[in-house]
This record gives structure tokens, C-alpha cells and sequence, in this order.
């Protein structure tokens, strides 16, 4: 569907949470990346340069994980900022779910995760408000990126 089923209320709310986390744009995108390669060992393989990196300490020194980090929360800002314009986020969003499944073949089940995991750390950081408010979105960002790896024939 093209369309986003999120109101001008809820669109209000969810950029508000965003921006507390985004805020810390390099540390907290590095922080979930460190908890997912944590807690789901399993997807550091599609990564080359961080498969050597056994403590949570070790990545989150580490430039790429950061440098990553930093542009998965960049991505996420981008469709934020689209939240009311469904034309405009699919413009972000269907790049880089393409690039993901064609090219990089990442599992589409990692994107649930970094999800979740950016869920727990803004009900950690800001509370269950802020949680609920943003999920909607990561929702949104899910679906589509499903739909984006059915058309590339997962």
C-alpha cells in the first residue's frame, strides 16, 4: 500500500520521540547496533569488517560500527521527516530496501530487529510514551521494506 495510516497527531508525536534519540544521532544508532550484534550474534555475518568484534566495548569504539550506526539513524531522520508524505518516504525507503535485498541480501527479519532495539532504548532513554508513540513508524518502515523484498522476489 502507498498510502501511511498515521494522523497528523500521530505524525506530530512520533517526530517528537525521534528527536530525543536523534539528538545523540552517532551514539544511540551505535548503541543499536551494538545490542543487535549482541543479541543476535548471527547478523554481524553480513557484515565483513565487524565479524572480529567479540565485546560490546570493542564495537562501540569501533569507526564503522559508529559510522554506520550514524546512517541508519541519517535513513530513519530522512523518513521522519516524511512522515505526512507517503510519496516522498517510499522515495527514501524503496532505494534502500532495494539495495538491501538485491545486492546486499540482508535478511528482512534484521530491519524487525533494529527496530525493536530502537524501540527498547527510546522506552529505556525516554519512557513507554515515547515508545509508543514511534511505533507506528518503525511499523510503517517494516511493512514497506517487506513489500519493497516481495517486488525484488524474497
Amino acid at each position: 500500500s502507498c498510502t501511511m495510516s498515521l494522523s497528523e497527531a500521530e505524525v506530530q508525536s512520533a517526530r517528537g520521540a525521534w528527536e530525543k534519540i536523534y539528538v545523540d544521532a552517532e551514539d544511540n544508532g551505535t548503541a543499536v547496533l551494538v545490542r543487535m550484534f549482541t543479541e543476535h550474534p548471527d547478523t554481524k555475518s553480513y557484515f565483513t569488517h565487524f565479524k572480529g568484534m567479540d565485546s560490546a566495548e570493542e564495537m562501540k569504539q569501533s569507526d564503522q560500527v559508529r559510522g554506520h550506526g550514524k546512517k541508519v539513524f541519517g535513513a530513519i531522520n530522512d523518513m521522519v521527516q516524511h512522515l505526512d508524505n507517503s510519496e516522498a518516504f517510499l522515495g527514501i525507503l524503496t532505494p534502500l530496501g532495494k539495495k538491501h535485498a538485491s545486492q546486499l541480501k540482508i535478511d528482512p527479519k534484521n530491519f524487525r530487529i533494529i527496530c525493536d532495539i530502537i524501540l527498547q532504548l527510546m522506552e529505556e532513554k525516554f519512557g513507554g510514551d515515547c515508545k509508543a508513540s514511534f511505533e507506528k513508524v518503525t511499523d510503517e518502515i517494516c511493512t514497506h521494506l517487506n513489500n519493497i523484498y516481495k517486488e525484488e522476489g524474497w
